[in-house]
């Protein structure tokens, strides 16, 4: 990853343990680097458990980071968050949360869930706060009569718009969304991803989408990176993973992606991925994917594979693969 100009946040190296007992530890997260240019949008796609949830709490200071560093805006962040550090960042950086059901707290109306962040953040009066409370409510399909109203009264489609309004009412930069549409039902995803790409294309903001839907991550984003077991195995342009992905866990990813029609999928062949993803206790040496993959080899089992530069070969669009079959 090289820097740029235009990158609006950067993580380097950033590695994020959990430390069980009898000197066990969790690999949620190993040095990964990753950069996101101003007003772009990288979706972050893999299988439940492939940390990518972890990845973006640990990216805004969520979660403490074990090695590593975040720059956002040629700022070097604190490795450990302090509460003054929050305040600070809050206007700037924010995220939806994953769960609808479980992010808002019930014993609050909409419009103190809604109004908090300007509360705690901002010096506006209760007239000015209230004033955006409702213009964000009619921003995100609600109106001022659901104000009074509390968490449990609202569909999951619903809770998400309020999740979302929440989020953005400070005007942030940079927005981590963590799956903001898996809970939903199918007919009122595509209702939330319009809404964030209207939202995206009219406030300027930058995004981590993260999913595990690839056609919805290929629709919504920029770029496209892939992660495994706590680690990245490919990033590169949308279109281009998408449709002529290198690494085999991709290749098998875009493969167990369902085709829109019905009579296409019953035709194509299925080619599942086998096994299970191992546990992130305690990983040893070589490739993640390797106990996993179709084409292992025994250099695979042994030597972690490094990040290799390639360029499209339809596109011409720079990407990069973590995979031994690439290396020269």
């Amino acid at each position: 990853m090289s820097a740029s100009p235009n990158n609006l946040i950067e993580a380097r190296g950033l590695t994020r343990h959990f430390h069980l007992a009898r000197g066990q530890t969790v690999h949620a997260v190993d040095d990964v680097s990753l950069a996101i240019e101003e007003r772009e949008i990288l979706g972050l796609v893999g299988e439940s458990g492939s940390g990518k949830s972890t990845f973006g709490k640990t990216l805004i200071g969520l979660l403490d980071k074990t090695a590593g560093e975040v720059v956002y805006r040629g700022e070097k962040m604190p490795s450990r968050y302090a509460p003054r550090d929050f305040r600070r960042f809050a206007d700037r950086i924010q995220m939806i949360f994953q769960d609808p059901y479980s992010s808002l707290n019930p014993r609050m109306t909409v419009g103190e869930i809604v109004g908090e962040p300007l509360r705690l953040h901002t010096r506006l009066s209760k007239g000015k706060v209230l004033d955006s409370v409702v213009e964000w409510l009619e921003r995100v399909g609600l109106n001022a009569d659901h104000m009074s109203r509390y968490p449990h009264e609202f569909s999951g489609g619903q809770r998400q718009r309020i999740g979302i309004a929440r989020a953005l009412i400070v005007g942030p930069e940079f927005v981590v969304s963590d799956e903001p549409i898996s809970a939903l039902d199918v007919s009122v995803q595509a209702q939330v991803i319009n809404l964030l790409d209207e939202l995206k294309s009219s406030m300027g903001l930058t995004l981590l989408f993260i999913a595990h839907d690839l056609s919805m991550v290929r629709y919504v984003s920029d770029r496209m990176a892939v992660m495994y077991l706590g680690s990245l195995v490919e990033m590169g342009q949308a279109n281009d993973i998408f449709f002529r992905p290198k690494h085999p866990y991709t290749k098998l990813l875009v493969a167990s992606n369902p085709e829109p029609d019905p009579e296409a999928e019953r035709k194509r062949p299925y080619t599942p991925i086998r096994g299970e993803i191992p546990s992130p206790v305690n990983i040893g040496p070589g490739c993640r994917f390797a106990s996993r993959c179709p084409k292992v080899m025994d250099v695979c089992k042994s030597e972690t594979p490094e990040f290799i530069p390639l360029v499209d070969s339809e596109s011409g669009n720079a990407r990069q693969v973590a995979c031994h079959l690439y290396s020269a």
